[in-house]
């Protein structure tokens, strides 16, 4: 599932033309923690998840649609 979620994280990142770097930096985070997130390294709070689906701009059903 965490696996799932970061794949998702990752094709919507890439349709924004975003990188990590620049994704973390709107978020207030570094590189490596949105890393760890679309590796499913890490398991993510709703917080972060919202934070998340505000840095790309979606909404939280449509990070959550995989």
């Amino acid at each position: 599932m965490l696996l799932k979620l970061g794949i998702r994280v990752k094709e919507i990142r890439e349709s924004k033309q975003l990188t990590q770097k620049q994704l973390a930096h709107s978020l207030g985070k570094d590189q490596q923690s949105i890393n760890r997130l679309e590796t499913g390294n890490v398991n993510p709070s709703y917080l972060y998840l919202l934070s998340i689906a505000k840095g790309l701009d979606i909404s939280m059903s449509e990070l959550l649609s995989f």
